[in-house]
This record gives C-alpha cells, structure tokens and sequence, in this order.
C-alpha cells in the first residue's frame, strides 16, 4: 500500500485511503458498472496540489486516473491500485464581459458554467446534458446545441493552464505553448492535466426547444427530411434525432408512457424577430406530419442543457458505442427501425447529434478533432439502474452498432463515445491524419505515459 505521509506536507486536499469511512462513495464514479479500487483518491484545491499529486504518484510509480465529475462511461476516471487526482474542488467562474470570456475551473460541471454566464445573456457552445464535467467533454472536442452556430467547445477555447507529466506548470494559446493546445483540443488527457479553461462566450439565452416526437411508423419520413434539413437549415436551427422511449413520468403525456418513438430535440437560437422565418420548414412540415407529441416552447438555454439531468443520474449502468454519418440512407433507417424493437430498457436510445454548420469552418488539421466532414456524430446508449440488466444492454448496443457501423462515413468516432473495449486501431481511426502528429507530442510532453488512463495515445 501506498504511504502518503510526504504527500501530506503541502498538500491542501482531502486524501481518501481504503481505510477511510468515505472510501466507497469517493471512489465510485457516474458508470456504476466501473468498479475499481485505487490506493487512494487525492482530492486536489489548487494547481498546488495537482502538481504535488503528479509528482508523488511519478515517484511511487503507480497508475493515475483523473477525475473531473467522472461522467464519461468508459470509467476512465478511476483505476485499481493506482490514485485518482480528482480535480472536483479546483470549481470557479469567473466572467470577464468586457473580453466575452470566462475562465472555468477543471471541477466545475456545465452547470456551474450556465449559471455564471446566463446573467450577462450568453452561453458556451458545450453539450447536451449540464451534469457533464467541463474537462472531459471539452478535451474530446465537445459538441451540442449550439455548435452549429458557434462550433466545437474546443473551437471556443482561449486558453487552459495545464501540469505536465514532470510536474511542471505551463500555460497553452495560439500564442504560447502552441503545439500542446493543438493537441489537447479533441487529444483527450493525453498530454497533462487542465486545471482550468478560459472559454469565448456566445450571446445566447432564449432559445425555443423542446422534444417533438413521432410514431416509428413515420420514422422513415421524419428521417429522410431531418437529413435534407439539418444540411441546409441556418446555422442557428439545432435539432438532434432521437430513437428512444418515452419516459413514464412528467412531463410527458401518461398516454403515451413507454411507448417507442423517433423525434427531434431542437433548439432554435436566434434572433426571436426571425424565428417565424427560421421555424417554416418545421411548421410545414409538421401540418403533413403531425408529431404525438410536442413540447417546444421558450426557454432558456440553461434550462434546456438540464432537461436530461434527472433522467440521466449517476449510479446506473451504462454502455455506449458511436459514429460519424454524412447521410442518413434507407439502409441506416431500417438499422434503427429494427434495432429499437427489442430495446432491453427504456431508457436505451439512439441520439444523432449534428455536426455541421460552424463545425466544418474549422480544418481538419487546425485541431486535434480530425473528422470536419461528416455531418453527424452518432451515439447508441445502453442504460439500466439495474446492475443485472448490463450485459444485455451491452449486447444490444454492439448489435445495434454493428449494423450501423458499415454505412459509417469514418472508420474511427467521436472518443467521447468509445468504451475502454475499443481496439485501438478504432483510436487511430479518430484521429485520422492527425494521429502522428499526437505520437510526437505524446513522446515530447509525456514519454513515460504516464497519462495512460484515457484512450491512449501511445508515445
């Protein structure tokens, strides 16, 4: 067992061991399938302590995990007989609206960031669901509901102070440090540990949403014109395609509890004087069409990036597997038609998310992120609280994927949404043309590989 007598001198965090009365709640992570039992959880304050933290597992030779919220379900965030540098204290705000930025602590959630900016009018480009820690969704590359205005979260991202794999400090911009803030927008955890973020913000507030919802008898219908309208519709028109069940609860109709669906979950988010004009093709579309159910309505951005919160918490099973699509063919449609027949739970689903629009004014080359072509990114998401349903809501996603995958326009995907089981030629494929360039950073920031608990990156 690991002795942290000299971590202690100095170090400001709580240091959670198995012997301590916390220890099963410290180290459980949002995947409860993930069931790993680290040395030690160092809970870290300051930039201080992660880099006390670094050093002392470099000297003990150990494997470290880091954790944010620990969100992500490949369970990366946590490791058996290593130490988790959890980074959840290192939570701050603070909006500069002169400059239109915000500088963003690595342990605060989504959340924390919609709550500082909303006040000022705007938001940053994220994702889809608020309880989702800032490091991990940004360092993948980060997109939502207005990425198709504002592009990727990494595409907003200003500037991240970083510690390195030898313990030192830096700072990384278009100014300084070049080659690593390449590298660490869509590059993962590969290279170091951000502790904090200074993001551009958008002016963004009201927006009208909500979930429309079809019967999958017009699945093909609602498929085939969702495709043709997400490649021509402004770049302030959002809607991600969903293949799920409806949830047994408020504040969804009773009549239509558990009952399979297809349906969009928009987000329109400019100007209110042109939403008439931006809103026609739905509400053409619409009166041939008509959804079961539809709850657009204004809002606020906030309030949609936490629509999924309660129905998503941490503590359940999960398995998810993902793709990049350039179009939506009659053969991926009958892949979806067959595949939410047999949904083990209800809470399985199959979300298409685009990523066009602002997304493919960046070049492939300009980041990390390397797929600036395909217009959606794909995810198929096994869910159950119940620990006994898990290898069923696994097999059903991989079916569900493995009759996808050959209609996939990238052999690799989004790494948010890869699972530790991929092989790594699937890690490669992500990064495409991009991936040498990654080894030779690898091999310049971190050798040793001691960021390792990732989808790694191999020096």
């Amino acid at each position: 067992m690991l002795d942290f007598e000299s971590l202690k001198t100095g170090f400001s965090g709580e240091i959670v061991s198995p012997e301590h009365s916390d220890y099963e709640v410290a180290r459980s992570v949002y995947n409860a399938n993930i069931n790993k039992k680290p040395q030690g959880i160092l809970y870290c304050q300051n930039e201080a302590d992660v880099i006390s933290a670094v050093k002392f597992a470099r000297d003990a030779r150990v494997t470290v995990a880091v954790r944010c919220q620990g969100h992500n379900g490949s369970g990366f965030s946590t490791c058996d007989d290593g130490v988790i540098i959890d980074l959840s204290g290192i939570k701050y705000t603070r909006v500069d609206d002169e400059a239109n930025t915000i500088r963003v602590g690595a342990g605060c959630k989504w959340a924390d960031v919609d709550d500082a900016t909303a006040c000022f009018g705007k938001a940053v480009s994220s994702g889809v669901v608020s309880s989702t820690g800032v490091s991990g969704l940004t360092l993948g590359g980060g997109h939502g509901y207005i990425a198709r205005g504002y592009g990727l979260a990494i595409d907003n991202l200003v500037e991240v102070d970083i510690v390195l794999a030898n313990g030192s400090y830096i700072t990384a911009s278009e100014e300084k440090n070049t080659d690593i803030f390449w590298g660490i927008r869509g590059g993962g955890g590969n290279f170091g540990i951000v502790t904090s973020f200074l993001f551009k913000m958008a002016p963004v507030q009201d927006v009208f949403c909500g979930l429309m919802a079809w019967d999958l008898t017009d699945m093909k219908n609602t498929f085939t014109w969702y495709d043709e309208l997400m490649k021509t519709a402004r770049n302030d028109l959002y809607g991600f395609y969903a293949v799920q069940t409806i949830p047994p609860g408020p504040p969804f109709p009773e009549d239509l509890y558990l009952q399979k669906f297809c349906g969009i979950m928009w987000c329109y988010y400019g100007p209110k004087e042109e939403f008439d004009e931006a809103w026609a093709p739905i509400k053409a579309f619409c009166e041939k069409t008509p959804p079961i159910m539809d709850g657009t309505h204004w809002g606020t951005l906030r309030e949609l990036n936490a629509a999924f919160n309660e129905l998503y918490p941490a503590g359940e099973q999960w398995y998810w597997k993902g793709d990049y699509f350039d179009s939506i063919t009659d053969e991926v449609i009958a892949a979806h038609s067959k595949n939410i027949q047999d949904v083990p739970t209800w809470k399985c689903a199959m979300h298409l998310y685009p990523v066009n629009g602002a997304c493919h004014n960046v070049s492939a080359d300009a980041t990390a992120w390397n797929d600036r072509s395909s217009s959606y990114s794909m995810v198929i998401v096994g869910v159950s609280p119940d620990a006994a349903d898990f290898e069923n809501i696994k097999s059903w996603a991989k079916r569900y994927w493995e009759d996808l995958n050959p209609h996939s326009s990238q052999t690799g995907s989004y790494v948010n949404w890869m699972m530790p089981d991929e092989d790594h030629s699937r890690v490669k494929a992500a990064y495409g043309s991009n991936y040498d360039r990654l080894v030779g950073l690898k091999r310049k920031y971190d050798p040793d590989n001691v960021f390792h608990m990732n989808h790694n990156i191999v020096p």
